[in-house]
């Protein structure tokens, strides 16, 4: 009721009469009053005028569970959203949650992580009151081979999400890295629970840098932030829901083929490292080649100098420009 109510005045600008969301949604005028008196515990400025009712005043946006329900629009993904002031890791907890039942599409999201991590166990600088950080909980009835394009499903909902909320063009830098301007702005983790050809659960965390922030050394010339780029405030809760709402119809298109075949043109035009020389690490052997983008399984086609193409399989294997990160 909260979200709901928060969602309609926040949608109408104006004053909104008690009467009026009583009618809206079916409840009785005790029922709005206590959900108003609710959100301003919360935090929320709502002024509460007799004979006009009740307007919520723009300022700084509240970053918390209920500001996350009132702007999601999706029939399941980031349902029910769970959020944290501080956790050690998103995906650890989904994790958790799942293994105790979470229904697909539980969405966990921390202001802050203690423990984030990246690929291949690195850590990830996870700040209070900067960053988005989020993992949605799947349980898809696939085989345990195509989980690992689900990774790549999540960075074209994460671009789509950038571009529907800055209001600019992101790019991908395979498999899973959100580049904007030529600099990471986000990363992604896929990890499942699977059982011989049965898969428990998937969990992809997301970790999004959106407010001013300092990096380390030897990240601060390839990283980024988003309101640097756009230049003007960024809502990191109307970013999650965008996100959601863009996995819900890619994910949904995913499932038609159970691989990328569906994805494969749309992943191909954000891929900014497409038809650059690219240098593959792989520990069976390193090499240099020209990026050809995705095949339908996710990996990546890399064109050798005497013409001959290796897809190449994101596990143990990284990917960098030969010139710079892209």
């Amino acid at each position: 009721m909260k979200a709901k109510i928060l969602a309609l005045l926040r949608e109408r600008g104006d004053y909104v009469s008690g009467q009026e969301l009583c009618e809206h949604f079916g409840v009785s005028r005790t029922a709005v009053w206590k959900a108003v008196g609710q959100l301003k515990k919360e935090g929320y400025q709502i002024q509460a005028v007799q004979n006009r009712g009740y307007l919520l005043e723009t300022g700084e946006e509240l970053y918390g569970r209920s500001e996350l329900a009132s702007r999601l629009n999706t029939c399941w993904a980031g349902h029910p959203v769970m959020f944290y002031d501080t956790l050690g890791s998103t995906n650890l907890q989904a994790k958790v949650d799942a293994e105790q039942g979470a229904a697909h599409g539980t969405l966990v999201v921390a202001d802050m992580q203690t423990a984030g991590r990246g690929r291949r166990g690195r850590s990830w600088s996870s700040p209070p009151g900067t960053n988005v950080y989020f993992t949605l909980v799947l349980k898809p009835r696939i085989k345990p081979d195509a989980a690992s394009m689900l990774t790549l499903v999540m960075a074209l909902a994460v671009a789509e999400g950038i571009r529907e909320t800055c209001g600019m063009e992101p790019g991908i830098k395979w498999p899973n890295d959100i580049v904007v301007n030529g600099k990471k702005v986000c990363g992604m983790l896929t990890e499942m629970s699977v059982e011989r050809e049965y898969i428990h659960y998937v969990v992809t965390g997301t970790g999004i840098n959106v407010k001013p922030q300092t990096f380390e050394p030897q990240v601060a010339d390839k990283a980024t932030w988003l309101e640097q780029e756009c230049g003007r405030p960024v809502s990191r809760a109307l970013l999650v829901a965008n996100v959601m709402k863009s996995y819900e119809k890619y994910y949904a298109q995913f499932l038609e083929t159970e691989d990328l075949t569906g994805l494969q043109e749309q992943y191909n035009a954000w891929l900014v490292n497409r038809g650059r020389q690219v240098h593959v690490l792989d520990p069976k052997g390193e090499f240099q080649g020209f990026s050809r983008g995705i095949n339908q399984k996710g990996e990546l086609l890399v064109e050798r100098e005497d013409g001959t193409v290796t897809a190449v399989y994101a596990g143990e294997v990284s990917v960098r420009g030969v010139y710079g990160y892209v």
